[in-house]
């Protein structure tokens, strides 16, 4: 078994996901008293919400690298980054190391066009939405056709994260105003939905939540991570 190295507190809240699925993962996997071997750092998330809020993404990155760094002189094999948002800097983080870096996106990708679907719908921070590191990585490596919300959805979308469920508040009302994104998008032709920031999950966490597929992506990017660990 590999050992998975994680950058957590983007926020911490979705760092328990990630230790849970993988640690839940391997169990199934290999049986008995198994686990996953880990090491995590984990950011004081107010100082980089202070940088994001900025958009000071060069301290940004420079936080990230430091952090990959350290977890690879501590033995990790390989770099998961615990955040959709965060993985715009993930070329510079992953340059910057030797051991490789998982994707997110990648392992999205990879399950949504396994379902032979298209034209997805992506939700998540106004970062993730707007710029192109996430969604050009879908287009251009992936060949997805990828929608968005319209700017007042953006910003529904963006508030619920960083007011409420960052901090473990999930409200019905929110979860009502994130249907109707939803359904806003599927008018648009979206076939599926990406809840592309790892706390929407928090939210939108049944079936019947909406109705076209969803995507969680704290769950496939950490099976991905398992994947590499055990198989990879």
């Amino acid at each position: 078994m590999k050992t998975i190295g994680l950058i957590g507190g983007l926020s911490w809240e979705s760092s328990i996901e990630y230790y849970r699925i993988i640690n839940e993962t391997v169990r199934e996997r290999l049986g008995g008293l198994h686990s996953a071997e880990t090491l995590m750092f984990s950011f004081d998330f107010a100082e980089i919400e202070a940088l994001q809020a900025v958009e000071d993404w060069e301290s940004a990155t420079h936080r990230m690298i430091a952090a990959a760094r350290q977890l690879e002189r501590g033995g990790a094999d390989c770099i998961v980054i615990c955040s959709n948002t965060m993985h715009q800097m993930a070329s510079d983080v992953q340059n910057a190391v030797d051991i490789p870096l998982i994707h997110i996106a990648d392992a999205t990708a990879k399950v949504i066009k396994a379902k032979g679907l298209s034209k997805i719908a992506l939700i998540g921070t106004r970062y993730t939405m707007e710029q192109d590191f996430y969604k050009g990585r879908l287009i251009n490596q992936h060949e997805l056709d990828v929608v968005i919300p319209d700017d007042d959805g953006r910003t529904v979308v963006h508030d619920i994260i960083y007011n409420e469920l960052v901090v473990g508040k999930v409200e019905e009302e929110s979860r009502k105003a994130y249907q109707t994104v939803i359904d806003d998008l599927i008018a648009s032709g979206a076939e599926g939905v990406i809840l592309g920031c790892t706390e929407i999950e928090l939210l939108i966490s049944k079936p019947e939540h909406s109705p076209v597929p969803t995507f969680a992506t704290t769950y496939l990017h950490a099976l991905a991570a398992v994947d590499w660990a055990l198989d990879g």
